[in-house]
């Protein structure tokens, strides 16, 4: 064997090592030169991945620790000092049983105090030993005074009973107070040491624990009013908890009033008299700017003319009350800059005249019907239009020169052309049918609409007018007797009949067709005739999301500051308002951001409940509250959803289960506030003279508004393919005389069952019609076609209990 050569083989592996050494570095400069960095290794780059020391930790947790201690003082700070914010409690009890008024009172002697608390109303109770001030509103099972008492409220107590279920009125109440909107919220059981025996109690708090929690989840337990230890735990969670508040309430600046003064007097009321308020209460959210308008309660929109100091009359030590007589320190006044009260656009000097609107064709020159932004039948196509037999012609013979033939050149020669042949390509229309949602058209690669034929009966065929009385009697038989309307526009939506003596060109003088109804152009100027008188006028905004932004932004900046109790001097408040002033009744004051009186077109979601199992008829009067206002509207219901041309179908009713949009014309809002849908409950007794109560219909949301939104009423006409011959099919009573078919021929057909088509000629007077689909169409089949026309939104009026 051959002796081992060790210093061959390490000169071999020093050489190896030697040359990967050089093709590294070659390698190296050759990844540098093209920007390339080598990745250091062993060092930790990402920051948790690094150990920090014990002297990073400590400074890292004091941060979060002052972090967290500045934020707990800015929301707290409203409630601090003297003359801060009273820390606002709603007492809603949810049982004809129970007492908000013996609720406060074991509260208070849960913590030992003894104050005097009315049945109605509020009482202010200083609570020494948590260094807070607490206003306790009582409210009665009365739906419009809590739903203004829980509006202001950052906190919600709500009472139940040991022994009595909640019935449909306290549960009514508690499904409106929960969709407006809710601050933190506590749930309390009056008279539970009165149950027998003992062991029960245990399990009728659980059972009114799992009983809240179906509305509101977020309770974890329910306290018993009647052992002061949890009274007093209750107190301390009202006066130590950050209320989380309501997103739109807290964009806005808003006040409890908690006292009203009429500086005009009882003795100048008279009939439209004015005069100025003064409203005295803590501001809180943002700051009050004299700027803004201000909403106050159902009263409407007012200016403000200034804005004073009211601090609470402070204590000496010996208890006596310290009066100060100098003049209320001056706050702020409005400056060149305050918002008027004007909701619509100014009247230009010369307002345009309606028939100065630029249409398409002048409304006596139409011979037919609008499709899309185009009418078919102009000049000459109105022999065509009206039955006419239209003239044969040379090819290429131009509209002037074919005046100058008086006749048929000839009927032989292939040099001629059908008037009619040669405008069906007019009538082939693009899109694609879809009768559910309303697009109408023909498929432009699907099979050819027409066959090649010249004749599509036999020549013996002779098309006759059937006699009155067997027409009559037929169409009888054929509309069959209907449910009710609402399950008939469930069942059958949009679809109407026409009596036999009424013009469908007259009747139907405001609808046109499209071939598609979410991306056909809407001819907005056929429209504006029949526009409200006050539509220009509204206000247009274009970048609704910019918009608010914008106006948000002007909030944090200037004004009164939150916690300052102030009096709020207001302009022009009609004194007729002291008659319905009830003391007892909580008052709120809320501050407008910019633009929100004007008025413009209004859209809100809007859901049935699912209490409410009837349909909604559109243009049914509501009344709807939406952030701090309360209107009467009759909205129009249109299809949820965008669209790229921003036409929707307007729905005539609003089923349970489903989702729709109502327009109005209102005043403003911004943001996504909630709204809420009331109908007003008439009392059976026509000599009961006691108010209306309100029933909860819907909720909703406050959407973007848009004047250039177009809601469309489509209406669909339904014939009976009376004769049947491949794709050629004989249509009766869809028309009624043969001009109405002529006006209508532009429009598509289509089928229940998806075929599309078009009307090729008029049969006899009665009109009946040949119809040309891309296919061979079912005998039970249905002939439809389909026409719109703008529905307008109705103005709201102010609301008045």
């Amino acid at each position: 064997m051959a002796p081992i050569d060790h210093h061959h083989r390490s000169t071999t592996k020093a050489i190896q090592k030697g040359f990967k050494s050089r093709h590294a570095s070659k390698s190296a400069l050759r990844d540098r030169s093209k920007g390339k960095i080598e990745a250091e290794k062993g060092v930790r780059k990402t920051p948790h991945q690094q150990v920090m020391s014990k002297l990073d930790r400590r400074n890292q947790a004091k941060q979060k620790r002052l972090t967290n201690h500045s934020e707990h003082l800015k929301a707290t700070g409203v409630f601090s000092g003297r003359d801060g914010a009273p820390r606002i409690v709603a007492i809603v009890p949810l049982c004809a049983n129970l007492s908000s008024a013996a609720a406060v009172r074991s509260l208070n002697l849960g913590v030992d105090l003894e104050v005097e608390v009315p049945e109605e109303g509020w009482v202010r109770t200083n609570i020494e030993r948590f260094k807070q001030k607490v206003a306790y509103i009582m409210v009665k099972r009365d739906l419009l005074a809590a739903l203004d008492a829980c509006r202001i409220a950052d906190y919600v107590v709500f009472v139940l009973s040991p022994g009595e279920e909640v019935d449909a009125e306290g549960e009514h109440l508690l499904r409106a107070i929960e969709s407006q909107g809710l601050s933190n919220c506590f749930t309390v059981v009056q008279g539970l040491d009165a149950v027998e025996p003992p062991k029960r109690r245990t399990q009728i708090a659980t059972s009114l624990l799992s009983y809240i929690n179906h509305f509101l989840p977020a309770i974890e337990k329910v306290f018993s009013l009647d052992s002061r230890q949890e009274s007093a735990n209750l107190v301390r969670s009202l006066c130590t908890t950050i209320p989380k508040g309501i997103s739109w309430r807290e964009q806005r600046s808003w006040m409890m009033v908690e006292d009203v003064q009429w500086q005009g007097g009882k003795s100048a009321m008279t009939d439209g008299a004015t005069g100025e308020v003064v409203l005295t209460g803590v501001v809180r959210g943002r700051g009050l700017n004299a700027d803004k308008l201000v909403t106050v309660g159902d009263w409407g929109d007012f200016q403000v003319d200034k804005i004073t100091a009211a601090p609470l009359a402070s204590k000496k030590r010996n208890g006596e009350v310290e009066m100060e007589d100098a003049e209320p320190a001056l706050l702020q006044e409005p400056t060149a800059d305050q918002e008027g009260l004007e909701e619509l656009a100014p009247e230009e000097a010369v307002m345009e005249d309606a028939s100065n609107y630029p249409m398409s064709i002048a409304p006596s020159e139409k011979k037919g019907v609008l499709l899309d932004d185009h009418h078919y039948f102009s000049d000459e196509y109105e022999d065509i239009a009206y039955g006419q037999k239209p003239k044969r012609l040379p090819k290429g013979t131009s509209k002037y020169q074919s005046a100058w033939y008086l006749d048929d050149v000839s009927d032989s020669g292939s040099d001629l052309e059908d008037a009619e042949e040669d405008e069906e390509g007019d009538f082939n229309m693009e899109g694609t049918a879809n009768p559910a949602d309303g697009v109408e058209g023909m498929d432009p690669n699907g099979p050819e609409p027409t066959e090649g034929a010249p004749t599509t009966y036999a020549q013996s065929e002779m098309f006759l007018d059937p006699s009155p009385e067997d027409e009559a009697e037929q169409l009888a038989e054929y509309r069959r007797t209907r449910k009710d309307e609402a399950e008939e526009d469930l069942e059958f939506p949009d679809e109407i009949e026409l009596p036999p003596n009424v013009l469908a060109r007259e009747r139907l003088a405001r609808y046109r067709g499209l071939k598609s109804l979410r991306t056909s152009h809407w001819e907005t100027d056929e429209d504006k005739p029949h526009e409200p008188s006050e539509w220009p006028r509204l206000l247009e905004v274009k970048d609704f999301k910019g918009a608010v932004k914008k106006v948000l932004r002007e909030t944090l900046v200037g004004g009164v500051a939150p916690g300052t109790r102030v009096n709020v001097h207001l302009k022009n408040v009609p004194l007729s308002f002291q008659h319905s002033y009830n003391p007892s009744r909580i008052l709120s004051m809320f501050s407008l951001l910019r633009h929100e009186h004007k008025r413009t077109s209004i859209n809100y979601s809007i859901t049935l409940s699912s209490s409410y199992p009837v349909p909604v008829k559109s243009k049914t009067e509501f009344v709807v509250q939406c952030g701090p206002r309360r209107m009467v509207i009759k909205p129009i219901f249109s299809a949820a959803g965008n669209s790229p041309n921003d036409v929707h179908k307007f729905d005539r009713y609003l089923h349970p289960g489903r989702n729709a949009i109502a327009s109005f014309i209102g005043p403003l809002t911004w943001g996504s506030v909630p709204a809420l849908y009331f109908e007003r409950v008439v009392p059976s007794d026509p000599e009961d003279v006691t108010p209306q109560s309100l029933n909860l219909v819907a909720t909703g949301t406050s959407l973007a508004p848009s004047t250039n939104r177009v809601v469309t009423k489509r209406i669909i006409l339904t014939g009976h393919p009376y004769k049947i011959h491949k794709k050629l099919v004989t249509v009766r009573y869809m028309f009624f005389n043969s001009e109405d078919v002529a006006w209508f021929k532009a429009l598509q057909l289509w089928t229940k069952r998806g075929r599309s088509g078009f009307i090729r000629e008029s049969l006899g007077t009665h009109g009946y019609f040949k119809a040309t689909f891309d296919g061979k169409i079912n005998p039970l089949d249905a002939v439809a076609c389909s026409l719109y026309k703008r529905v307008w939104p109705r103005s709201s009026a102010p609301f008045q209990e």
